[in-house]
């Protein structure tokens, strides 16, 4: 990992020594051609202007065209820099809409490039099946090497994910987002054995943000009724180390950890299967199986729900990924 992060410091160098060097020479190029262009003009072209009235014409024409181009170009570098101004108040490092270029793409991949030396990872998502089993999520190395990774994930049986699934197209179902769950636990009880710090908790309610947090950045996307989150734009924020309260890195990253920290929200046991229920204090309250409906007074007394075997080859207990919206 050394190896890797003595890499990524060497080639940002090279290319601001590379970037230097060319501005350098197209200086140096201007200002030794100033003298012969300046000659050109008043020697050779103004006297052919003089005596040419289209030529002349043609010329104002030219001059009145450079300058509109140039006065707005000055002013649209004044509004971008009062944008560049309020996204830096913001800590806005990057942001992108459903549709992205190849430009847009490469900025992404250089931004998650520089986060495979993130120690922790902090996930709040639905499934969590785009971050930490597809392939082409571009987090998914970031997540990977980092050494603690806290997940909170939408709960299976939950009444939040029931109204997620019938706002959504026929196509999305509970056994379709069943089985995202079951990759994605699947995948965390990989990195555990691989030993990485890993814990994981489910959420009842309907979502409202996706948060991820890696190192000094935090992707955020908007939950919105209806439409998948993977279509949502995508807003990347850094934590500003000179000015830790500016931007919104902390907020986001506070959000995270108020939701983590909900006693409401139980934890997932990947050695028994089961959700861990506690109290105010951190004490257990009881637990069961994942995938069996829970309910809360019965968690109140202390009285613990039956315990319930997963299914051989899957997560869920038998017949919850059979579930069907109401």
């Amino acid at each position: 990992m050394a190896d890797s992060t003595r890499s990524q410091g060497l080639l940002p160098s090279l290319q601001q020594v590379l970037t230097h060097g060319l501005i350098t020479v197209l200086a140096v190029a201007i200002a030794f051609a100033l003298p012969q262009a300046a000659r050109y003009i008043l020697y050779e072209w103004w006297p052919l202007v003089e005596r040419d009235a289209n030529l002349l014409l043609a010329t104002e024409l030219g001059m009145a065209s450079v300058l509109v181009l140039l006065f707005n170009s000055a002013r649209i570098a004044w509004d971008n820099r009062q944008r560049v101004a309020m996204a830096k108040l913001a800590a806005l490092a990057y942001a992108r809409n459903e549709r992205r270029d190849w430009l847009s793409q490469r900025r992404e991949r250089a931004l998650a490039n520089r986060l495979t030396a993130a120690r922790d990872a902090c996930i709040l998502t639905l499934t969590g099946h785009d971050t930490l089993v597809d392939e082409r999520s571009l987090l998914l190395r970031a997540v990977r090497t980092a050494y603690e990774i806290r997940v909170m994930l939408i709960n299976p049986v939950g009444a939040g994910l029931r109204r997620r699934v019938e706002s959504l197209p026929p196509e999305f179902t509970l056994s379709s987002y069943h089985k995202e769950i079951e990759a994605s636990i699947a995948c965390l009880a990989q990195l555990r054995k691989a030993g990485k710090k890993v814990a994981l908790k489910f959420y009842d309610q309907m979502p409202f943000w996706k948060v991820i947090v890696l190192g000094d950045h935090v992707w955020v996307q908007h939950c919105h009724a209806g439409i998948e989150v993977k279509h949502q734009p995508e807003y990347v924020f850094g934590l500003q180390h000179q000015n830790p309260r500016a931007g919104l890195y902390i907020p986001f990253y506070t959000y995270f950890l108020e939701q983590w920290n909900q006693p409401c929200h139980p934890e997932y046991d990947f050695d028994t299967n089961e959700l861990v229920y506690r109290d105010e204090t951190g004490n257990e309250r009881c637990r069961a199986a994942l995938g069996e409906p829970v309910h809360a007074p019965g968690c109140a007394t202390n009285t613990p729900a039956p315990k319930k075997a997963a299914a051989p080859g899957g997560v869920l207990p038998a017949g919850a990924a059979m579930l069907t919206p109401r």
